[in-house]
């Protein structure tokens, strides 16, 4: 009898949307700025991540069930995160690499782009599927430079009142805007760790972060910056957006665990948005083969929230 052992996040073939559906891709357009960022000119599927397990989450409940506080705290924030201008956008590389740099979006789009199909899990117990178009965080690493004593790396967001009126100090009083993010090197080095430039191919919608946003399909989605103008090499944990605002809530590593938590609710299930399903969460979303790794011998570190 010949036994085929799943990994933990598939499923039956049935229940997988088509790659062709998602996978029928347009030619990126932009010029080359940067010698460094000589990629493909279309993106082509990865293999390795070519379905999720889940069903792809129809375009129109992703765009218009999100979070997006720099527009509001409601869910329904796609049509005021319309007013997000995303050009002319640069991105700044800076801290401990060997020369500071700024790039454009015609830049980021020489990167060799790739489309991944990727889980994505909510601390708030709701789950999607996306397809993503972009190129594995780890291609800007090796454009950085980073020196050996950079530990961490420190994404930030836009800041400005505005243009995003969440982000004006009467709205909402305490909130430490701009959002900011890191991850340890480790972590963007990994295979899994993806900069998102498009989705269900096309480009970003501003609701889902555009122009470019960071996706990790085995954290938490907070941990998955949107909108990204800084990308900053440290050699200390960087403190994150929602950690500096409740750091009994959420910490800085925010990986999936259904057997811990949040303070205020479970953890053990999630809502698959547009089916009506409530089912299993998975440790690490699902993903554990590719990430467990990065965090043994931290036991003692709260690294599910």
């Amino acid at each position: 009898m010949n036994i085929i052992k799943r990994k933990g996040w598939e499923i039956s073939e049935s229940q997988i949307t088509p790659e062709n559906v998602f996978f029928n891709r347009r030619k990126v357009v932009g010029g080359l700025a940067l010698a460094p960022f000589i990629g493909l000119a279309e993106a082509a599927p990865n293999p390795k991540f070519a379905d999720a397990g889940r069903a792809v989450t129809p375009q129109a409940t992703n765009t218009t069930y999100n979070n997006f506080y720099e527009y509001g705290t409601s869910k329904s924030i796609s049509g005021a995160a319309e007013a997000l201008i995303t050009s002319p956008w640069s991105i700044a590389i800076d801290g401990l690499v060997e020369k500071p740099l700024t790039v454009s979006m015609d830049d980021i789009r020489k990167m060799k782009m790739e489309d991944r199909i990727y889980r994505h899990r909510c601390v708030e117990a709701w789950a999607m599927v996306v397809p993503w178009t972009g190129f594995a965080l780890k291609d800007l690493v090796a454009v950085a430079k980073p020196k050996p004593e950079a530990k961490y790396v420190r994404f930030e967001t836009f800041n400005d009142p505005k243009m995003a009126p969440g982000q004006d100090p009467n709205s909402f009083s305490g909130y430490p805007w701009p959002y900011v993010e890191g991850l340890s090197m480790a972590e963007a080095m990994n295979d899994l760790s993806f900069v998102a430039t498009g989705a269900y191919g096309k480009d970003l919608p501003k609701a889902m972060g555009a122009p470019l946003r960071i996706h990790l399909p085995w954290k938490y989605g907070f941990k998955s910056i949107k909108s990204i103008v800084k990308i900053s090499f440290v050699a200390e944990q960087p403190m994150n957006f929602w950690q500096a605002i409740q750091s009994s809530e959420y910490g800085f590593w925010a990986n999936v665990n259904p057997e811990v938590p949040h303070p205020r609710w479970s953890q053990a299930s999630e809502e698959v948005l547009g089916t009506g399903e409530r089912v299993p969460s998975q440790l690490y979303n699902g993903y554990g083969e590719y990430v467990a790794d990065l965090y043994k011998g931290m036991e003692k570190e709260k690294i599910f929230y």
